[in-house]
């Protein structure tokens, strides 16, 4: 990989590559962009094949927190760290203490949270050598769980969507299909069916598919056909990749809503469902509630200031719909468009600011 090639390309700022004997810590650093603020993006740690695969991985990461950040309307820009090591057996308590000395070293360019692979009790030992780290545990006061505020700004996003769709953001009555039964998809669920929504699941684990057939009546599939469900909404709440030239001639759906990351395969399938008339709420802008709940801990965490932040969603997904209808673009170009804007718009406001400040100077001097 030619890491400054790469870096060239998409306009990233920075990279470090952390390294701890003592503790075997390997980790890279990735920020993407500061000029909505602070970098912010969580800790990933995974078994990663090589070195490369880890620094593409957290290069990666950290251009996508800068699109959720700015999407999300929050005053921060995008970065990422990735750890190389097997989650279940690597970690040790002088691992994550290093990584923040290491994230305090930068001085507030960027600031952390979990993410795959990490837990609240390792932000609280990152914690330990920085301030710049969210997603610790309310005793510290945070904002714990991030999975049920996911779960409300998939939903309120849906209802945008929906609104889009059908004319009205009613979901009663709507017959949903929900694939993956995690924390975020559990949530949803419960506020699907509060609603009385029609909900049709599938999800390798069985007790998670029996627990939410159980408390709200949804129906069971396998989850090879979950696809092919007659269905007014799509929700994918699992795996990325999952909108693909195998599964796109399958949906029924009018609507594609879920939490899942990196739903479209590639971009050109976000070509094709725009021209099949689908209307997809672009992933990382619908599941932005949980980032946007950790944010609001950087200015002493306020639980109903930060649901009326997530509540933004709703307007987001109609603000994309409306870029997509009247350009004639897909959603997720919209959305992307969205983000570039209100970075371009900053960038040059900050620019104009500095040109200010220098030719007051220069007229005192």
């Amino acid at each position: 990989m030619e890491i400054f090639k790469y870096m060239g390309k998409y306009d990233y700022e920075q990279v470090v590559i952390c390294q701890d004997k003592t503790s075997g810590l390997k980790a890279i650093i990735a920020i993407h962009d500061t000029t909505l603020g602070p970098a912010l993006g969580g800790t990933r740690m995974w078994t990663y094949e090589s070195e490369e695969a880890a620094i593409e991985d957290a290069l990666r990461l950290a251009r996508g927190m800068t699109y959720k950040n700015a999407a999300a309307g929050l005053n921060l820009g995008g970065g990422k760290t990735v750890i190389m090591g097997d989650p279940f057996k690597d970690k040790n308590e002088e691992m994550f203490r290093a990584l923040g000395r290491f994230i305090q070293g930068l001085n507030g360019r960027y600031i952390t949270a979990e993410d795959v692979g990490t837990t609240v009790a390792d932000m609280d030992l990152i914690h330990e050598e920085t301030n710049y780290v969210t997603g610790i545990s309310p005793a510290f006061g945070s904002s714990g769980n991030p999975s049920p505020v996911t779960a409300y700004g998939v939903y309120v996003g849906m209802k945008a969507a929906a609104k889009a769709a059908f004319g009205t953001d009613s979901l009663e009555g709507k017959r949903i299909s929900v694939q993956g039964l995690g924390n975020v998809a559990y949530s949803l669920c419960k506020h699907l069916h509060e609603e009385g929504a029609k909900l049709i699941v599938t999800d390798i684990n069985e007790n998670a598919v029996k627990r939410v057939v159980d408390e709200f009546g949804a129906v069971a599939v396998s989850p090879e056909e979950i696809y092919a469900q007659d269905v007014d909404i799509f929700a994918p709440c699992a795996l990325g990749a999952i909108i693909n030239d195998e599964t796109i001639p399958q949906l029924k759906a009018k609507v594609i809503a879920g939490s899942a990351n990196n739903q479209l395969k590639d971009s050109k399938h976000g070509e094709i469902i725009h021209e099949k008339g689908i209307i997809y709420a672009p992933d990382y802008v619908i599941n932005s509630g949980g980032v946007i709940n950790v944010a609001d801990e950087l200015y002493g965490y306020n639980y109903d200031r930060a649901m009326k932040k997530v509540e933004g969603i709703y307007d987001s997904i109609t603000k994309i719909v409306e870029i997509s209808e009247r350009e004639n673009i897909p959603t997720y170009l919209a959305a992307n468009r969205m983000a570039e804007d209100r970075i371009e718009r900053m960038a040059k406001s900050r620019s104009t600011f500095l040109k200010n400040e220098k030719n007051i100077l220069s007229q005192r001097g």
